[in-house]
């Protein structure tokens, strides 16, 4: 380990220390030398060198990437996913909006509520929901908007991922309609609202809250729950209940999930910012717009777009020449399913079918293989690209918003044959 990655290290655990469990909030890594560290416009820090620290002392995760420390963002080193399908809960990704995060809950105790346009409000316990009829399993993507904002061009603002604010896992819940059932939903519902615990700190800060459609609500798929890989939540990711958007973007998976609301109305106001001015892309059929200029007109972000990525081979690498050589990743899309992976060795001119894993469900990451022969020396640039049930195939170069939203351009991996 580094001097500098033992400073930073030391410094976080001895606040955390002097914290409860769950309490993350500013730590000494900003008073390090700039030439040292360096902060980049408040989005995060990053070595002098450009890499990012690597942590493992955030309460329940393990060799994580630093991207803020207040509020939590962590993100998930491109190697995990390589090891499998199913993201373990120790390198699930991160991502807070608010610096008020609760610092304990008591699971005997925590109710969500359930009011608005209902015939009866309802105040549920955890023990309550685990107890309710037509609790499911089911695995699905999770990933962050501004997955891979790092790597536009020019740079846009927000906090510079690189790949790896997204995760793949098995949920265990209720689906939010049994629930609605439950309460009983009145004539005239147009959406539904979510609110968790974390708060802002300030009165003018808007709270975090997201909607969504009653008729998607009703079609079963988004969820309230508990399990996360047979264990209960990562409290980091939510405990000890979240809402789940299967397909949708991580924007809709509320954390600490503690209130549902039934309306009448699009979702409005000073607290329905993060759906009227954040994380909303240019209304037309790219969702982009040209470099450096201002939608007219946006929309809200909703379904993942489809992506692959090649996990077992980095840019960097050196492979051999004249040996079988085995490529492997993993694709998925907003939930109508992978239908095809293709590679390309020689930077696009011709692409190779891939043979897909097990399917573990449409909402899931679908793995991929392919071996391959390298025929002559020198640099090359691997490619990959998916294509999904729906039709939807990946754009060779990113489009481009203000925001840095739905990136999800054909990846390259530049690599020495040698």
């Amino acid at each position: 380990m580094s001097n500098i990655n033992r400073i930073v290290s030391k410094s976080r655990r001895q606040f955390l220390r002097n914290a409860s469990v769950a309490t993350i909030a500013a730590t000494p890594i900003a008073a390090l030398a700039e030439s040292v560290i360096k902060f980049a416009d408040g989005d995060g820090v990053t070595f002098a060198d450009g890499s990012r620290p690597i942590v493992n002392d955030f309460p329940g995760k393990d060799d994580m990437i630093l991207v803020h420390s207040r509020p939590p963002h962590l993100e998930t080193q491109m190697k995990v996913f390589d090891n499998g399908l199913i993201t373990p809960n120790e390198n699930f990704f991160v991502r807070y909006h608010l610096a008020d995060i609760p610092t304990s809950i008591d699971p005997d105790t925590y109710t969500i509520n359930i009011k608005g346009l209902v015939n009866k409000q309802l105040a549920l316990t955890l023990a309550e929901l685990k107890e309710m009829d037509g609790v499911i399993e089911i695995v699905a993507v999770q990933q962050c908007a501004g997955n891979s904002r790092g790597y536009s061009s020019p740079r846009v603002f927000g906090a510079q991922l690189g790949n790896g604010a997204m995760g793949n896992a098995k949920f265990k819940g209720i689906p939010l309609k049994k629930v609605l059932e439950l309460a009983g939903v009145k004539n005239g519902a147009k959406q539904v609202t979510f609110n968790g615990l974390d708060k802002p700190v300030l009165d003018t800060t808007p709270d975090f809250r997201k909607a969504l459609d009653y008729d998607h609500v009703m079609t079963g798929e988004p969820m309230i729950v508990w399990e996360m890989n047979g264990e209960p939540l990562p409290f980091l990711n939510g405990y000890p209940i979240k809402l789940i958007v299967p397909g949708y973007y991580a924007t809709y998976w509320v954390k600490h999930l503690s209130e549902i609301e039934v309306i009448d109305h699009i979702f409005n106001g000073f607290n329905a910012y993060f759906m009227t001015h954040a994380y909303r892309i240019p209304d037309n059929d790219c969702g982009c717009v040209e470099l450096n200029s201002v939608p007219e007109k946006t929309r809200s972000i909703t379904q993942l777009s489809v992506r692959s990525f090649i996990t077992n081979v980095k840019s960097g690498d050196t492979l051999m020449v004249g040996k079988k050589t085995e490529l492997k990743g993993i694709a998925f899309d907003g939930g109508s399913g992978i239908k095809s992976v293709e590679v390309s060795i020689d930077g696009g001119e011709h692409w190779l079918q891939t043979i897909l894993s097990d399917d573990l469900g449409r909402f899931s990451f679908r793995g991929w293989m392919i071996a391959v022969t390298f025929e002559k020396k020198g640099r090359i640039q691997l490619m990959v690209r998916a294509v999904s049930h729906k039709g939807e195939t990946q754009p060779i170069k990113a489009t481009w918003d203000p925001n840095g939203y739905l990136r999800n351009a054909i990846e390259h991996t530049h690599v020495r044959i040698a």
